[in-house]
């Protein structure tokens, strides 16, 4: 894999205007996406993430503005399937209105959560194929029916049937995966999803995962999968990055997130999750609520809802330390949580 990132994105901020303040929905992130590698970004809701994504592809409501930082996209030639030297590199915040247009949807794709919403309800699926391909200088005519048939079939849809139908038609797993085959319609290498399961039940869920999953290792492309659900996110992504109150506080590949974690609020994540062993009773929440992104707290941005929380915490607010294997974490205490569990673990380790 070449060392070059499809995504490189650093120092980003992110503040919407409100009638109390400006509300921190992103302060000072930073994270790379390999070409063909999936991240997710897990937090509570009204954490900021949804603000990541349409930050990255510039697509803020009127009240919200980047404040700071840089978005670098990059892509990358493909020789023998395989993500080859850097084509061209674009300055995401540097582009005009027409380079913004050809960068969404050519390079960079997103699905929205609403799958229903995404879609005029009184075009058939292939007009919306249509739309999108004539606004963003794509293919037509006999061309675009069967890239768009084609993207069909490969998210386990009948295209003979789905081309021409509606919207409501569909089921709502069925508008979801049309929705990811749209969004793959003009070869994006970075594709940008917003809780694309929130509002599916469990096996539909399991389905779209899987077809992600398939659709990654044939077309290549990387991936930023937002999401509170932790465990299904797991599932999909070779890293994972826990976002708190409008900031990454750790970052890591996926099984060292679950084996290792190192920030207390990734470790309260994972302590909510069942498991087949688990009783009713076992669970463990975090107590209180995320902080005010308009008044946020000083020093940890987590402390007040910390167990391990001490006086520095709540003065000053801890720098990001690199764990090597690309693992950064933001706790002042993390050596001491680590040795405690390592301890609880194993009670004769000296």
């Amino acid at each position: 894999m070449p060392q070059t990132p499809t995504l490189s994105v650093r120092n980003l901020g992110i503040e919407y205007k409100a009638k109390r303040g400006f509300v921190k929905a992103a302060r000072d992130v930073n994270f790379d996406i390999m070409p063909g590698e999936a991240l997710a970004l897990i937090g509570e809701s009204g954490s900021g993430k949804t603000t990541i994504g349409t930050g990255l592809i510039r697509l803020l409501p009127s009240n919200a503005r980047i404040t700071s930082g840089q978005i670098v996209y990059r892509r990358h030639t493909l020789v023998n399937g395989q993500p080859g030297a850097v084509e061209r590199e674009i300055d995401v915040r540097k582009l005009d209105q027409d380079g913004l247009r050809k960068f969404r949807w050519k390079e960079c794709a997103m699905v929205f959560q609403g799958s229903m919403n995404a879609f005029n309800p009184v075009l058939r699926v292939a007009d919306q194929f249509a739309d999108t391909a004539k606004a963003h200088d794509g293919p037509q005519g006999r061309a675009l029916d069967e890239r768009g048939k084609h993207l069909l079939s490969l998210v386990r849809l009948d295209p003979n049937r789905v081309w021409k139908a509606y919207p409501h038609e569909l089921s709502g797993g069925m508008r979801q995966r049309v929705l990811i085959a749209l969004s793959l319609l003009l070869e994006p290498q970075l594709l940008i999803l917003d809780e694309p399961t929130t509002a599916l039940d469990v096996l539909t869920q399991r389905s779209v995962i899987d077809v992600l999953r398939e659709l990654r290792a044939a077309l290549k492309f990387s991936m930023i999968f937002i999401s509170h659900d932790l465990a299904l996110a797991s599932e999909l992504v070779d890293r994972m990055a826990t976002y708190y109150a409008g900031a990454i506080v750790e970052i890591g590949d996926t099984r060292s997130m679950f084996n290792q974690s190192r920030h207390p609020y990734t470790g309260g994540l994972l302590r909510s999750l069942p498991t087949l062993e688990s009783e009713h009773d076992s669970l463990a929440s975090i107590p209180g609520s995320p902080p005010d992104l308009i008044d946020l707290p000083n020093g940890c941005k987590f402390h007040a809802r910390c167990a391990h929380a001490q006086a520095k915490c709540s003065q000053t607010e801890p720098a990001v330390e690199e764990l090597g294997d690309r693992h950064e974490v933001k706790c002042h205490y993390w050596r001491e949580i680590a040795s405690a569990r390592a301890e609880r673990a194993d009670p004769h380790r000296p």
